[in-house]
């Protein structure tokens, strides 16, 4: 990311993630680098790259599309220069975070989701029981002139507050703490593309 976008953003995500424990960022990359992270999406999903997604972890881990309806593949270094402009890019918001709060967050993970039409994901939060290193959420939108109509939104549920619903527009960034914000994603009328990731702590 170049620094200067960071740098814009910053002041929002300190206040909000600080005083709501989420924050909803617009335009957080060039539009160009997200309309080619959605290309790569595709072009993964088109090549039958993208598995369905599991629920837990470990020898528990089983898809139960009841639960959760996306299809999946991990980001790694080396396999697209999109991709690795991301990676770059959060790895620049991971140092940020580190100086804003202290996390000791230690590497970031993330990979592509794909929500064919009518599918969804129940609400849950993003830390296991058994390992707490997930300490912050991060999902960026690659969905490209989305109407509110078209459903498909992330609903959250921050603490003694309504549920509020964020529209999964193309370049737009939610942040939120892993172990503090149930969340559900709901159905969508049209495909719906993101890259969902986790900045985490050392075991």
């Amino acid at each position: 990311m170049h620094n200067h976008l960071l740098q814009r953003h910053l002041p929002q995500i300190i206040d909000d993630l600080a005083n709501q424990g989420w924050s909803r960022l617009e335009d957080f990359l060039p539009q160009t680098l997200t309309h080619e992270l959605a290309e790569e999406c595709r072009k993964r999903a088109e090549k039958g790259a993208l598995s369905p997604a599991g629920v837990g972890r470990g020898q528990g881990l089983a898809v139960r599309e009841g639960v959760r309806g996306d299809s999946i593949q991990w980001l790694e270094p080396g396999q697209s220069t999109a991709c690795d402009q991301y990676l770059a890019a959060m790895d620049e918001l991971r140092q940020a975070l580190n100086q804003a709060f202290y996390l000791g967050l230690d590497d970031y993970e993330s990979h592509f989701a794909l929500y064919p039409p009518g599918s969804f994901y129940q609400k849950h939060l993003d830390r296991f029981r058994d390992d707490d290193r997930r300490t912050v959420s991060a999902v960026f939108y690659l969905n490209a002139n989305w109407q509110t109509d078209e459903g498909g939104a992330l609903r959250i549920y921050p603490a003694d507050l309504e549920p509020l619903d964020l529209p999964p527009q193309g370049g737009n960034l939610v942040l939120f703490m892993s172990a503090e914000l149930p969340h559900e994603v709901l159905p969508a009328s049209r495909e719906r593309l993101s890259l969902t990731g986790w900045f985490r702590r050392r075991a």
